[in-house]
């Protein structure tokens, strides 16, 4: 096991050594796509096999249908590679330059990190978004997926490599670990500093958590998304209403889910039935504290403590009730995990103080905390969300997976 995952990180290594010029990193995604047009079947085919076995496991309905692939999704798949075609290639760019007294021409240029390694969950389109993002970056990527989706992920790594030697270029920029051994991963975290520059952890808290232990490597990425829609007392109604529906029940299962919907004292008469029945009435269950009950007329869980700091990715919420603007901002930056946090108010003071103040890497203002993808940013798909407080931080796409390096010139200068 050792031995394969060195060779692994070997290959890696030396592939990321390799410039790749912009036209010839565009002519493999171009492939690429054109393969996963081609090869529909035989994706669907090899997915069909990772849905058997999830159901035979007792894999939850919400993870089966994250893992399902069938040609609408092949094609949103084949859709980010074009898009990621499409971007200006990061690197080898002059990011800062400037002359110093002493004579010196200082550039800040734009770099690939190295050599990047993936460890993600039940989603194949994961496999393609961050084959394409590292690759398009110039980056060398390990990839480890889920044992849910090993078929699925297989082939879909196999065409890129496919793509890349039909392109003349070294196969092993991309890499995918081919077992279900758990214990690969713990290799890949605790043994291969020598060979992996970044690790990226993309799924449920458990994962997560065990890459945080464990790894000797760099990380980007987050434990979890505690999401706070915050509803202002110059809130208007109708829009506050649509605003939370949307950030709580489009997806539940995303790490961009509201889960804690903080409510101003002024407003909670007017909107909480409104809001709160609209959620209760599509299924979603109301965790909230005694104040709520004097208001609200449908069913209320009481919410402890606990509720606060609880990621629920189900159709479950938790409602706070604040006196001010100060305290809204106090309960999300205590609770929170710096994920995504949202503000509903026409007040743009308010709204100004709100985003300056909470800690998250993604501060939102009249906006679904669902828009927390980096698709919707215009990235090209992303390969995971970062809560660290040094950058990256947020969706992670193409321009994050850059580094830079400084390049000095002069005319022989020596110092004194």
């Amino acid at each position: 096991m050792n031995n394969y995952m060195n060779l692994i990180g070997k290959r890696a290594r030396k592939a990321s050594q390799y410039k790749i010029d912009t036209k010839v990193k565009n002519s493999v995604l171009a492939s690429y796509a054109k393969m996963l047009d081609v090869n529909k079947g035989l994706i669907i085919k090899e997915n069909t096999k990772d849905i058997n076995y999830a159901k035979k496991i007792g894999l939850k309905e919400n993870l089966i249908n994250r893992l399902h692939l069938n040609e609408k999704k092949i094609n949103d798949i084949r859709n980010s590679i074009i898009s990621i075609i499409r971007f200006k290639d990061p690197i080898n760019h002059v990011l800062e330059k400037w002359r110093r007294p002493n004579g010196l021409n200082i550039s800040r240029v734009s770099i690939p990190i190295g050599v990047i390694g993936v460890i993600y969950e039940s989603r194949p389109n994961v496999t393609s978004d961050v084959a394409g993002l590292c690759f398009k970056s110039g980056n060398a990527v390990i990839l480890r997926g889920g044992s849910e989706a090993i078929n699925s992920n297989r082939i879909l790594s196999k065409l890129f490599r496919k793509a890349l030697k039909k392109n003349k270029v070294d196969e092993n920029f991309i890499q995918f670990i081919d077992s279900k051994n758990r214990k690969m991963v713990d290799v890949m975290l605790s043994k291969m500093k020598e060979y992996i520059d970044v690790i990226i952890p993309r799924g449920g808290k458990n994962l997560v958590r065990k890459v945080q232990e464990l790894s000797k490597v760099p990380i980007i990425g987050h434990l979890e998304g505690i999401c706070h829609t915050y509803v202002d007392k110059d809130a208007e109604l109708k829009m506050a209403n649509r605003v939370v529906t949307n950030a709580k029940l489009r997806n539940t299962s995303i790490c961009g889910a509201t889960e804690t919907i903080i409510l101003h004292k002024n407003i909670v008469k007017k909107f909480s039935n409104t809001i709160l029945c609209n959620l209760e009435k599509n299924g979603c269950k109301i965790y909230g504290e005694k104040t709520l009950a004097k208001f609200y007329k449908g069913k209320i869980f009481k919410a402890t403590e606990k509720d606060w700091s609880t990621e629920y990715l189900s159709s479950a919420v938790s409602v706070k009730i604040v006196n001010n603007l100060n305290e809204a901002i106090g309960h999300i930056n205590k609770y929170g995990t710096m994920h995504t946090d949202s503000i509903i108010t026409k007040n743009k003071k308010t709204a100004n103080q709100f985003l300056k103040e909470i800690k998250s890497s993604i501060a939102m203002h009249n906006t679904s905390t669902q828009f927390a993808d980096g698709g919707e940013f215009g990235f090209g798909g992303e390969v995971g969300i970062s809560t660290n407080v040094l950058p990256p931080r947020g969706p992670v796409g193409l321009n994050q997976l850059v580094s830079y390096k400084y390049q000095i010139t002069s005319n022989g200068k020596i110092r004194n």
